[in-house]
């Protein structure tokens, strides 16, 4: 799975855009990716070794690669939809049985439209 391409769809965590405004709304998306412990060493050993430096660092980067497969396949879920973008982003990361770890990225899909160029919307003019 590719991740996601910044060109094609816009990830926000916030609600709105400072240059753009949200058009339509196409409903909540996700994208969860689940890792078995097994896979590339266990993943959760990293929080019974902290004081080993390498072991955490396994196991923050397999950390972030599980991310990046939610965050991947929330985006492909939008670009399903027709939306150019996505805001609200979030994730939820859990244990699933004593075996997995599950991550959750969650957002919702929008169509944003650019405001004219020198255009500020209300909420942003200066008091």
């Amino acid at each position: 799975m590719s991740t996601p391409n910044a060109a094609t769809i816009r990830i926000v965590t916030t609600d709105v855009f400072a240059d753009a405004r949200i058009a339509t709304s196409l409903g909540v998306v996700l994208g969860i990716a689940i890792r078995s412990r097994s896979v590339g060493g266990n993943i959760m050993a990293g929080l019974d070794t902290l004081g080993n430096d390498g072991a955490l660092d396994e196991y923050r980067d397999e950390l972030a690669t599980v991310r990046r497969e939610a965050l991947a396949r929330m985006t492909q879920e939008a670009e399903e939809l027709g939306a150019n973008a996505v805001v609200g982003v979030r994730y939820d990361t859990a244990e699933v049985g004593r075996e997995m770890v599950e991550v959750v990225a969650y957002g919702t899909a929008v169509i944003a439209a650019q405001y004219p160029d020198g255009f500020t919307p209300p909420s942003q003019h200066s008091h």
